[in-house]
């Protein structure tokens, strides 16, 4: 069965809004569902891989013919993946100019005290620990599919293509 919130291929990708970056498929079922269920299902891409997210966000190797418009508008990421784990994802996504000021939501199963701050350390805009009942799963993705898809506001990028960093005016042209 091909899951419609998903291109066919990675050349064929159009506008995502949500990255979905999960290697456990009860879970992407889960949270789709639950997107679906309350109404938020705006363009999901789903990867099962650190390294798969990368090259979907920096657009390299599959993705190197995703155009860069295309790009979510915020990733909801697991802390445990194969390949590369969620903590240098997010790494590498929070150094970049191009990308820092994309949200990401750390949605994981993990308790542990030093993966939420060293999640917060290096950018995570939130840490979500997944609930085990489904009922409050839902209710917890429809919450941050609410805040992070209707009522956050993100930073219009400049001329640059860049967006302000925090705290900076944006530069006013030349007379």
């Amino acid at each position: 069965m091909t899951d419609p919130t998903q291109a066919t291929s990675p050349g064929a990708i159009g506008h995502t809004e949500v990255l979905l970056v999960e290697d456990d498929p009860n879970d992407v079922e889960f949270t789709l569902h639950a997107l679906r269920t309350n109404h938020l299902i705006n363009p999901v891409h789903v990867v099962r891989d650190g390294e798969e997210a990368l090259e979907f966000l920096f657009r390299t190797g599959r993705y190197a013919d995703r155009p860069p418009a295309s790009g979510p508008k915020v990733v909801l990421l697991d802390l445990k993946l194969p390949k590369v784990d969620g903590l240098e994802v997010l790494k590498r996504v929070k150094s970049d100019p191009t990308l820092q000021n994309l949200p990401v939501v750390m949605l994981t199963s993990s308790h542990e005290e030093r993966d939420v701050i060293e999640s917060y350390e290096l950018g995570a805009n939130s840490y979500i620990v997944k609930p085990v009942d489904f009922d409050r799963f839902t209710e917890a993705v429809r919450n941050v599919g609410l805040y992070w898809l209707l009522l956050n506001r993100p930073p219009v990028p400049n001329a640059g293509g860049q967006a302000p960093k925090s705290g900076s005016a944006p530069s006013q042209p030349s007379p």
